[in-house]
């Protein structure tokens, strides 16, 4: 059965919709996934929520539990760290890719998405509590574009995973930045690109992921009730 407005199976609607609740931490790390509240809270019926659950299984979003059913994947300090490193590497190589191909199009969309990044504001207020939806937006557009001119589609799709797990990190750390200049951070990336500079752009992007992994580090997972010693 397809959502006629948007032409989805509706399983694929519950899943997308789980999976936003998972990274935006509305669905919180071991929580148990429950048919009955989710038939109410995604106006589903139990075939639809299944199958969106066994995809979300298959994909690391969550866990199935033998007589148990399912609930939400726990996340960790070590998973955290690989996660990191494996999207310095993986993001290395796909700029190296856009880079070598000089496409044009690429750059300009580049451009166009720190552009757009920073006339955004981070948060939605000056006290800084409330996170901003059109900055999270193109904040995941400027860093998808560093890798849009690589011609490697699976590279592309694993970035776009990446960077969802990683975001689910951040969003549940609930992380205010004292004295960070992001945007000073991505302008520095921005201008490595352009330059055709690959080796210091890792240099730029390694330094820019870990300071954003030392805060939550740092906020122990306190915000997602997990430990700081897993």
């Amino acid at each position: 059965m397809k959502d006629k407005a948007s032409g989805l199976t509706l399983a694929t609607t519950v899943y997308e919709a789980i999976r936003l609740d998972i990274i935006e931490g509305r669905c919180r790390p071991g929580e148990k996934l429950l048919f009955d509240h989710l038939r109410d809270r995604y106006k589903a019926g139990i075939s639809p929520i299944r199958e969106a659950l066994s995809r979300l299984d298959a994909d690391g979003w969550v866990v199935r539990e033998e007589q148990k059913g399912f609930r939400v994947a726990d996340i960790s300090r070590d998973e955290l760290l690989q996660l990191v490193r494996t999207r310095v590497l993986i993001e290395s190589l796909g700029i190296r890719e856009a880079i070598a191909a000089q496409d044009v199009a690429s750059e300009e969309q580049l451009v166009l998405a720190f552009h757009r990044l920073s006339k955004e504001p981070r948060h939605l207020s000056d006290e800084g509590h409330e996170r901003n939806p059109a900055w999270e937006k193109r904040h995941r557009e400027f860093h998808m574009a560093l890798v849009a001119g690589c011609k490697l589609k699976w590279i592309i799709q694993y970035c776009e995973q990446l960077f969802d797990v990683y975001e689910r990190y951040r969003l549940l750390a609930a992380i205010n930045y004292p004295e960070r200049k992001e945007k000073e951070e991505h302008r520095e990336i921005l201008e490595a690109y352009l330059a055709g500079e690959p080796a210091q752009v890792e240099t730029l992007l390694s330094a820019h992921y870990q300071t954003t992994v030392d805060f939550i580090l740092e906020n122990r997972f306190a915000k997602a009730g997990a430990s700081a010693d897993k």
